[in-house]
């Protein structure tokens, strides 16, 4: 089965300190992930408890996510699947994992994703530029 990702790079400005915060959240909005109409930054409050979840080793359901967080399970799995859509996060036995052991590992399969998808394109764009005869 083939996995289909929504990957957003977005060009914003690097953070100047070295401050985890700021470095989390310009990674979270780089990949599209922060939009403005998240008033109360419940992908943000995820995406933590993910990676420190991930610190543990272990994995979170959607139920306890939504209890620490004091959000709706809607939310949650809203936010979730928007997390797995681009390659942050995966679903095993209903538990919720950073998709790697690390975020430098995440951002590289990401990166993955990204080239395979670019050679895809390109291997399209030669087939139809051949097929109706471009140079």
């Amino acid at each position: 089965m083939k996995l289909y990702r929504k990957i957003t790079i977005i060009n914003i400005k690097k953070p100047e300190n070295d401050n985890v915060n700021e470095e989390l959240k310009y990674l979270g909005s780089a990949l599209g992930l922060f939009g403005i109409r998240d008033k109360d930054k419940s992908c943000y409050r995820i995406f933590l408890e993910l990676l420190k979840a991930a610190k543990m080793g272990v994995g979170i359901s959607s139920d306890e996510l939504a209890y620490r967080l004091n959000l709706s399970r809607g939310t949650v799995v809203h936010h979730l699947n928007k997390l797995i859509e681009t390659g942050i996060a995966i679903n095993t036995k209903s538990r919720y994992y950073l998709r790697e052991d690390n975020l430098k590992f995440v951002i590289t399969r990401i990166k993955k994703d990204i080239n395979e998808s670019i050679n895809e394109l390109i291997s399209i764009a030669q087939s139809i530029d051949n097929t109706i005869g471009l140079k």
